[in-house]
Order: structure tokens, then sequence, then C-alpha cells
């Protein structure tokens, strides 16, 4: 019987994340997105992720009202969405109520498929969405961060994809977001998941390093279900593989897609238009499509790097950056061999950079490496040792329970904090992720409500319909 390899289009998305920094607004959207609906793919992956920061942060737009919007306009597509279970969408846990609250809000407002990982694999930080996912009818998938390591055996990730399917998750996602996965390996890896797991696994994996088409077809052969990929105009570099190529590579095959490649032609087209509008501002940056290797040298993803080079330009060391890329995997190891994704990989890294520049190693301690080895991010893949948590913890005691267990339910704390700001009852959960940024942006808001109105309208206090 053919199978038919299913395609999550990432162009509204990731792709623009990864490529101009998640600075694609709803206006550059719109008017494609009818044509997008009727391409019939598997689903479309809109929103998460960083879009949260960058609309509020950047684009002063509603994300809310991006999600309301993209919902009309792609009535026929399951649409998705990346959140990092206990963190949501900010930068720290946050208590259970706040986390299954924003499931529901996003569940009500469009979001069909929660794409929800966790930077440590620590199941724990994941039970809170699924379960709120479930409730909510929506479809769960468990995003396993793939990295390299001895700890990182296709035992180690047999045994998480088990869990994940224990828990009650719909599907498995390997997210290879450092473009560490190899063709061959992507093959082994899916067989060994397959017959370990009867869910179905889907394949996210960028192509920083040049490998991300042929992970794909030798994905595919091994039995992958689904695999993610991006409008060719913002596909290759740090980005993903080309969905046009791919879906011709599997034409007249057992995993033919089934998409038309005149219709695609013709949404190339249009994202063409918009990536020399980023090229002639400056925001498409045409080394950022350059392929990279060094990441399977080094097994530091590719922003990674960039950040340490930055780090040690402002401190004028510059000439230790080969010393800093020799240091990052004993940090990592130190710390428990953590996958090196947001936010363990700025952990790991900054450590690096003070490490070197200082001289000695752990001389001074970041808050947030501190937070690692005490386990307040979860529990690492490997055990810390017990001497070097006592050189960072001092007398502090380590957490062993889950995270979230030791904190209050706090969203009517933060109702009350932001209530002279609500217009939408989902406001409090922007709030929540960026209490520093999102009163600037509902000033914005309300401002702009002003001036169009001319005095502040009635229409504006009222919840939104979903």
């Amino acid at each position: 019987m053919a199978k038919k390899l299913g395609i999550t289009e990432t162009v509204l998305r990731d792709a623009h994340q990864s490529l101009i920094a998640t600075r694609m607004s709803i206006d550059e959207m719109k008017p494609i997105m009818q044509e997008m609906d009727k391409i019939g793919f598997h689903s479309a992956e809109v929103w998460g992720g960083a879009t949260f920061d960058s609309c509020i942060r950047f684009l002063n737009e509603d994300p809310w009202e991006r999600l309301r919007t993209i919902r009309r306009e792609m009535p026929n597509t399951k649409l998705q969405m990346l959140f990092r279970g206990q963190n949501m969408l900010g930068y720290r846990h946050y208590a259970d109520d706040c986390v299954e609250y924003f499931v529901q809000k996003s569940i009500a407002n469009g979001i069909d498929i929660i794409r929800i990982f966790d930077a440590l694999n620590d199941i724990r930080n994941l039970e809170t969405a699924v379960k709120a996912a479930k409730k909510e009818k929506g479809h769960a998938q468990i995003a396993i961060s793939y990295t390299l390591g001895d700890v990182f055996t296709h035992e180690y990730y047999v045994n998480y994809a088990k869990q994940i399917e224990s828990l009650g998750a719909d599907s498995i996602c390997i997210k290879d977001m450092a473009a560490l996965l190899t063709p061959y390996e992507a093959s082994a890896l899916v067989t060994e998941l397959k017959k370990a797991v009867k869910i179905p696994i889907q394949l996210h994996t960028h192509y920083t390093t040049g490998l991300a088409s042929m992970c794909i077809i030798k994905a595919a052969e091994a039995g992958v279900d689904v695999v993610d990929t991006a409008m060719s105009p913002l596909a290759l570099g740090t980005s993903h593989a080309p969905t046009e190529s791919i879906v011709a590579a599997f034409q007249g095959t057992e995993y033919d897609t089934g998409l038309d490649l005149v219709k695609l032609g013709e949404i190339r087209e249009y994202f063409m238009g918009l990536r020399q509008k980023y090229i002639d501002n400056g925001l498409l940056d045409p080394k950022m499509l350059a392929t990279d290797a060094k990441t399977l040298i080094y097994q530091v993803p590719g922003g990674m790097l960039s950040n340490l080079l930055s780090q040690l330009k402002q401190a004028g060391k510059e000439d230790k950056f080969n010393e800093v890329l020799e240091e990052v995997p004993r940090v990592r190891k130190d710390a428990g061999s953590p996958p090196l994704v947001t936010p363990s990989s700025q952990i790991v890294g900054t450590q690096a950079v003070f490490n070197v520049i200082l001289g000695e190693r752990y001389k001074n301690v970041t808050k947030e490496f501190k937070e690692l080895v005490r386990g307040g991010y979860g529990k690492t893949p490997e055990p810390i040792a017990a001497e070097f948590s006592k050189k960072i913890l001092g007398d502090e005691k380590p957490i062993t329970c889950r995270p979230a267990d030791l904190l209050e339910p706090e969203l009517e704390k933060l109702r009350l904090e932001c209530k002279e700001w609500t217009e939408q009852e989902e406001d409090v959960l922007t709030y929540a992720m960026f209490p520093k940024v999102a009163p600037k942006f509902f000033k914005a808001r309300r401002d702009k409500k002003y001036n169009i109105d001319g005095a502040h309208s009635d229409a504006a206090s009222k919840v939104h319909p979903v």
C-alpha cells in the first residue's frame, strides 16, 4: 500500500524565525494564506516559538489576533504551534494553572496541533501541557530534542519515545534544531522508533549543515510519517529543506506527497517578492543561506556559535574563540549533558565564555548555570557529579522533584497585575510571559485605538469572539 508522506509547511513560522528573526508580519502573510489553504498540507506551522515575543516587541501586533486571522484565512488546514512545555513561550517555568490556561486559549483561538518540547527531554515538564491539550481535544505532539553525546544513544531515544507514548501523546517529532542529523542516522533512528512505538513520527531538521533533504529522503524510506519543509524562497541555510523540491523528489514514488507543484509554484512567486523585500531592507542576510558543516564538528548550533563570538567581541577576546569552542563540551558534560537548545544553549555557552575569559573554570558562575545545576530547569540527561554540584551550589540543596511542583498557582495574581491593560482574556498570558515588554505593547495598542476612534472604543474592553 502506498504511504503518502505528510508535509508540514513552516514558512509562516520557523522559516522566517530562522532567517529573519521572526519579522514576517500578518499583513505580509495575509495575501497568500487563502491560496496556501488550498494546497492540502498535513499542517501549517504558524505560531508559538518566538512569534509571541517578536509580535509584541518589534511588530506592534497582537499575537492572539494574528492566530485568529490565520484561522479565518486558512479554515481547511490544520494549524500547528511550537510550545516549550512548562516554559510556555517565556523563559522560566510557569505554574500549572498558567500552562493549562495557555493551552486552552491556544486551541480555542485556532490551534489544532501543539508541538511540545522540553530543553532537557524531562518528560515531567511536559505532563501538564499534554493533559491540557488532550482535555481541549487538541493533538498533542511531543518533540524529542535531538542531540549528540555519549548518553544520546538509540536506546536513550527509544526509551524517551516509549515514555512519550505512555503519557498519551498523539505523535512524536524528532526535533533536530541544530542540524546534527545525518542521512543514514536519520534512517536508523526512525527505523528504531517505528519499531518501538505505534504513534506517528515526524521529522523536523534544519538545512544549516546542508543535509536536510537527504535526511528527509532516508527518513521517508524508513517509514517517517510527516516532515517539516519551507517554501523555497525562505528555505535553505538555517531554515529547512525546500517544500517544492521535496514534493518533486517523491513524485511518482510510494511516498508521493500528493501536493501539486504548479500550485506550489504560484505560492513560491509570492514569497519570492517577500524574500527580495527582506534582502533590500537588510532583514535577510545572504550569509544565513550558506551551508556550514562546522556544527557537525563542534556540535554547537549555528545560532549559539554567533552568540559566543559576539560575547567574546564585546570582551575584546575574539582570539579565545577556539578555546571557548573546546570548553563548551566540557561545561556541558559537567552540567549533566543537556541538549543545546533554548535556554540550555545560552546557559552553557555563557558559562564557557566566563571560564575562558577569567582563566579559571567556574570562578564566576551565572545565576542561570547555577539554576541548571540545581535542577531548576528539570532533570538533566546524565546525573551531575555530587562534588561538582557541591562546588556550584555550596550548601544549597538540589531540586529533585518536577520544578513546577514548587510553584504556587499564579494566574489570579497575574490577572491583578495587568488588570489596567486587559482588553481580552488572553492578555494575561501575554503579560505572564513578557511582563516587561507587554505593558509597552498594551499601551501602544490602546493609543492606536484612541487615534482610530477619537476615543476609547467600548468594543475594546469586550472579550474577542473566538
